[in-house]
């Protein structure tokens, strides 16, 4: 088969897309965000058939023929794009004839509880509250195939990066400005105070450096973001706090502590911001997952 993966947007989604790589049987092309692509350089250990593109080589597609493209993309663009391919099969969003955005039936698991869900924004998100299948399970459920707790497939590190006990990723996007919980420089200190080395995982030019990072730390401190997902691929435990989005999307692989706001059901899929919604998670109950992560980390 000749397979087509269109994952572009956020690094996260990229990163939580390729246990894919580890089943489908075929040769793979996967397009996605000239940003995104140091995540993909390198997984030819895994995939050797994988072709990576960026979203402005995607000319270069034009007229090819597809047996499955796999669109996770909910953009009126890369929908239109994608009639300038020839295709079998296809899994996920579309344009229709109209020129609204749909998605095909077996898709609707994934879709239902998306921005163009055909329930409107407001099911979508009761659906998304209600739903305790892990992303994986929902879209591989999808394509007819069985997961089975296939890993995230990464690059190598190419050069070694910042080196600690405890990484702390305390920043959250423009989008989602609740997933930044308010405690993160009370654990660091009290962390220190039993000598541990902690740092904040600072801004990089590129993914690759923040990737190396990562793997330079025992645990890993955050929200749902994408530090949280370089740990979970890199066999690193960590602890991430949901305050506004969905725990149970995220499948845990066996390391991963999460820490569900008491009040997420308050905030869950809200964009704005409301400091209650970054205080709800205790101070003492982050510290002691932390402590114990670490713990799991060296009898391991």
């Amino acid at each position: 088969m000749t397979i087509l993966i269109v994952e572009l947007g956020a690094a996260g989604d990229v990163v939580r897309t390729t246990p894919l790589l580890r089943c489908l049987d075929g040769g793979v092309t996967w397009l996605t965000a000239s940003k995104n692509k140091p995540l993909l350089d390198g997984c030819e250990q895994a995939r050797p058939e994988l072709r990576v593109l960026q979203w402005d080589e995607r000319s270069s597609l034009a007229g090819e023929h597809f047996d499955l493209v796999i669109n996770l993309e909910d953009d009126p663009e890369i929908a239109r794009f994608l009639k300038s391919i020839s295709i079998a099969r296809l899994f996920g969003a579309y344009e229709d004839e109209a020129g609204r955005m749909s998605y095909t039936e077996d898709s609707k698991n994934w879709f239902d509880m998306s921005l163009i869900s055909v329930h409107g924004r407001e099911v979508a998100d009761e659906l998304k509250l209600r739903n305790r299948l892990s992303y994986q399970e929902l879209i591989f459920t999808g394509l007819r195939l069985q997961f089975s707790s296939e890993p995230y497939v990464l690059p190598p590190s190419l050069a070694r990066g910042l080196q600690g006990d405890v990484a702390i990723a305390s920043e959250a996007g423009p989008v989602w400005p609740m997933k930044k919980w308010a405690g993160y420089g009370w654990v660091k200190d009290e962390l220190e105070s039993r000598g541990l080395t902690v740092n904040y995982l600072p801004e990089r030019p590129t993914l690759s450096e923040h990737l190396a990072d990562v793997r330079g730390h025992r645990c890993i401190v955050s929200g749902d973001s994408l530090p949280m997902h370089l740990a979970l691929g890199s066999g690193i435990p960590c602890v991430a706090l949901f305050n506004c989005t969905s725990p149970w999307e995220i499948y845990d692989y066996g390391i991963l502590t999460k820490l569900i706001s008491p009040l997420l059901s308050q905030f869950f899929y809200k964009r704005g911001f409301d400091h209650n919604a970054t205080t709800a998670i205790s101070r003492d109950g982050v510290l002691s997952a932390v402590l114990e992560s670490i713990d799991s980390k060296t009898i391991a």
